[in-house]
């Protein structure tokens, strides 16, 4: 098990892959990191399923309106157009690289329409630096991103099991 050195600032997401750890960034982006744990705290990303994953590149989620499995919303085919009930938030970029197991905010073409949704990057992804708020780090368990199922949009997806601060645990 990864070490997990600040409980307030690190996510235990399980997915229908298994669990992955994620140590999140509050210095690069903490109305991004707020945002998350938020959502997170509400329960809102439970049940939300990976409607964009790109082989060697990344694994999108967190629309908690249209990709939520269950919710009053649940559209497969809309998944991906939606996010939560609360502002987008302004960008908030940063000289951090998106590597293996960045996880960052996704966006429509305006920089300042981050809201719900994010991505991990599968592989090092240079051109998306500068143009996308990071906001945390995959730091256990990139071995079940690496497997979640493929596709554009992705019929019968993977999805979160549920998001929980670690703090919270236990």
């Amino acid at each position: 098990m990864a070490e997990i050195k600040d409980p307030e600032n690190t996510l235990i997401v399980e997915t229908t892959k298994g669990k992955v750890v994620i140590e999140m960034m509050p210095n690069a982006a903490p109305d991004h990191v707020a945002r998350i744990k938020e959502l997170a705290r509400e329960g809102a990303y439970d049940g939300v399923v990976f409607h964009r994953v790109i082989a060697d590149f990344m694994a999108q989620t967190g629309d908690v309106k249209f990709g939520k499995k269950g919710g009053k919303d649940f559209n497969p085919s809309r998944a991906g157009m939606g996010g939560s009930e609360k502002p987008d938030l302004k960008a908030e970029f940063s000289n951090i690289s998106h590597v293996r197991g960045t996880c960052s905010m996704a966006r429509s073409q305006n920089p300042n329409s981050a809201n719900s949704q994010f991505f991990i990057c599968f592989t090092d992804a240079p051109w998306l630096n500068k143009q996308y708020s990071v906001w945390g780090q995959v730091i256990e368990g990139m071995d079940n991103v690496d497997k979640i199922k493929k596709g554009e949009p992705v019929s019968d997806p993977d999805s979160i099991v549920s998001i929980k601060v670690a703090a919270d645990v236990g």
